[in-house]
Parts: structure tokens; sequence; C-alpha cells
């Protein structure tokens, strides 16, 4: 059943008739002459497609999958599109949001966290249920997250299987063993326990993100290694239940640095899957610079390109050297850095013109974002009441997390498609 937008849907025209996500391409909306309303969360079509093929090339090319976190987006049109393009399977953070994705028509899912708590088992349970082609692996980090299963099952009387990555971890950073005893004990309990199966290992290199070459090569090679002599360590064992091992990591900043060592050489075969989410987007600052890293690394000619975009209007230059966009904290990311103006048009226009470079956004409030610029520049170059003002983001996980939808565009600013966002 497709999603139905309204006057409740920010972006959406609060004039018109409710209309089904599935025919917003139909509209033949422009953007720049006005068809929405601003502030407007926008995709790029043809960025969005370059970024997809990228990284399953990226994937291909090293022999591994990709399981790209649904959190960024949380957007089953988005999902879909990264099936079709030969995801392996979709990662989720929790299972509310796995649920998602099961509805939508994910198959295997890796939920990159630990499951515990009673009410996130009995979801899991009923989505299993529900969906019996479903595979859904989940973290395992301690003795006392087995304990909590343990008398949920006892409390239920559960006989449900589930199957678990021992997740290693790293010293003052997130979730995860923190050394090799602990896992490969942590590996042994859950073999002898009953209805669980330990299909394989699971890291975080992303904590270690620097964009300092030595340092974070450093230090992934220290951490990829721990996991292979771990993996080793559970297959000299035989602690693995499953034919296929499978080894994942990757956020969205280093993923390069543990491409090569997610294929270990184990009697049995072994999938390495990337988790890589933001970059289906990609941004234009946070990502961007650590993309240009990973170019650097491996010599790339072309990476990722940024696809998001907030859209704003200049609602007041109330004095000298300061303009107010219609866009603040509740429509763009501000979390790892402040939006950047990119371009300007006037309503109307059929193209748009870069900004001046000495246009900054330099602070948000809720509904409003501060663009100072300089007011001894020509006439022409200040901005105007009224103009649009294009904005590219830093951390799209929290740009998506704002929206309920976002119209897809082309090069023309023409709305082409739309997707669905569900946080």
């Amino acid at each position: 059943m497709t999603l139905q937008l309204n006057a409740s849907f920010k972006g959406f025209p609060g004039h018109l008739a409710p209309l089904d996500l599935k025919d917003v391409g139909a509209q033949r909306w422009q953007v720049l002459k006005g068809d929405l309303p601003f502030p407007l969360a926008i995709v790029r079509q043809s960025a969005l497609q370059h970024n997809l093929q990228w990284m399953q090339n990226f994937c291909k090319q090293r022999g591994l999958d990709i399981a790209p976190h649904g959190k960024t987006t949380m957007s089953p049109e988005l999902y879909q599109m990264q099936l079709n393009a030969g995801a392996w399977g979709i990662s989720f953070a929790t299972v509310f949001q796995a649920n998602l994705g099961a509805r939508n028509g994910v198959k295997r899912i890796i939920i990159a966290n630990q499951v515990y708590q009673a009410p996130d088992l009995d979801a899991l349970a009923a989505l299993l249920q529900a969906f019996p082609e479903l595979r859904v692996y989940f973290l395992v980090d301690s003795m006392a997250q087995m304990e909590a299963i343990a008398q949920w099952r006892a409390s239920r009387g559960s006989q449900l299987n589930l199957t678990v990555l021992i997740e290693l971890g790293i010293e003052g950073k997130r979730t995860g063993c923190r050394d090799h005893a602990q896992a490969l004990e942590l590996a042994r309990l859950i073999k002898h326990t009953p209805h669980m199966q330990l299909c394989g290992v699971e890291t975080y290199e992303g904590a270690l993100a620097t964009c300092n070459h030595a340092h974070d090569q450093t230090h992934v090679a220290a951490l990829m290694a721990r996991l292979q002599q771990l993996t080793v360590a559970c297959e000299a064992e035989q602690l693995f239940e499953h034919d296929e091992v499978l080894l994942t990591a990757g956020g969205s900043a280093i993923f390069d640095l543990v491409a090569k060592d997610l294929k270990p050489h184990l009697k049995r075969p072994a999938r390495g899957i990337l988790r890589s989410g933001c970059y289906l987007t990609h941004d234009h600052v946070q990502y961007r610079k650590m993309l240009q890293c990973v170019g650097e690394r491996l010599n790339l000619r072309e990476t990722l390109k940024p696809a998001l975009e907030v859209i704003s209007s200049v609602q007041s230059c109330p004095e000298p050297g300061l303009a107010l966009l219609t866009m603040g904290k509740r429509d763009v990311s501000y979390d790892l850095d402040l939006p950047v103006a990119l371009w300007r048009a006037q309503l109307g226009d059929s193209a748009t013109r870069g900004v001046p470079s000495h246009w900054h956004i330099e602070a948000l409030n809720d509904q409003h974002a501060y663009l100072h610029f300089d007011a001894s520049a020509p006439v022409n170059e200040h901005p105007q009441v009224g103009q649009l003002v294009g904005s590219g983001i830093s951390h799209p996980c929290t740009t998506f997390d704002k929206w309920r939808w976002m119209p897809m565009i082309d090069e023309q600013f023409n709305v082409v498609d739309a997707i669905s966002v569900n946080f």
C-alpha cells in the first residue's frame, strides 16, 4: 500500500487534495517554479544512481557484499533501489527499524546492535513468524545480554531460533567485546545455548576515523587483525553453526580500510559484508571530506556525489550583512556541521547560479537559518527576499529524520519521483 501525501506532510502543497506517493512524478511539478513549498528536502536522481553503482562496483571488485545501513534513510523506496542494485540485505540499528524493512520486502537483515529487551525480543519473534523467509542476525557482546535473552525465553516458553554475530569492540568507543578471551568465551557459550546459532563476527571501525591516513590505517589494521584472529579461533573450535561465516564491518567514512580484510581464509565459505549507509546520498561536508581521503588512498578519480539538498527561501534581510532563510534545525542536520549555501535562483528561473564566496550560514534556530554576507559587496551579490537558496548538508542521517517524504528531481529540477521517510 503506497503512502498518501496530504497537507499534514511538510513540503506538500497544503491546498491540494491528498495524493499517493507513487503518483508524484506524474504531477510534473517544477521546484524552481515554486510548485512545492519551502523549505524542501530534495534528492537528486542522477547523483543517487551514480552512488548506487559506484558502491556496488567497489564491493564487486573486492569480492564483497553490502547490507547498507537502513537507519540512514528509513525509506522503503531507497531500500528497494539498493536491493535491485545488488545489495545482499539491509542493516538496521533496532528491531523497530528492522520491522520497517521486513514489511517492505527485505529478506536479509543485520541488526547491527544488541537485542536483549523483552519487548524487542517479542517483536522480533512476531516478525520472524509473520515472514518465514526472513533471516535476521543481531549482535551479542556480553554474558549479561545472554542472561537477559535466557530470562525472556523462560518467561515466554520460547524455542525461537536466533542467529547472532559476536561483536568485537574498541576500547573507549561503542559496544562490543573488548578482548579476544572475552569474545571467544562468549562464542563458546552461544555454541552450547539451545536455539541460538553463531553465524559470524562483526565490528565497527567508524569510530576510529580521523582522515589522518597513518592513524586510520594503523588503527583499522589492528582492529581487523583482531577480527581475523577471533574468526580463525572460532572456526578451529567449530563454534560457527552455519555453512557460511558472515564477517561484517564498514561505516561510511573509512570502509576502504576494512574491505581488504573481510574475507579470511577459512575451511568453510566466508561472506564479507560492508554496512555503509550514508554513501547513497553522500553529503557536502563530513562524508565529502572522508571520501576525499578514500580517493587519495585508492588513487581514484571519482568517488561519491552529494544527492541530498535542502532548499529554502530568503524571508528577510533585516540588516546589512544578514539574511534569514526559511529553514532551521527542524529541517536540516546540524549535529556535525552547519549546512552550506550552494546555489541561488529567483522564483521561476530555469537554472540556478552559484552563491558568492562570502555567503555563509553561521547559525540555525528551529525555523531560521542565519545567512551572513559581505554588505560591501556589489548589490547583485546580496541575497534578496523571495530568492531561493539551495544548501548542502552534513550527515544525511540527521536530515532524513526531519522529513516524512522527499521529491526526487532531475537536473532541471523537475520532480520525477518521490520517496517516503519513516522515522
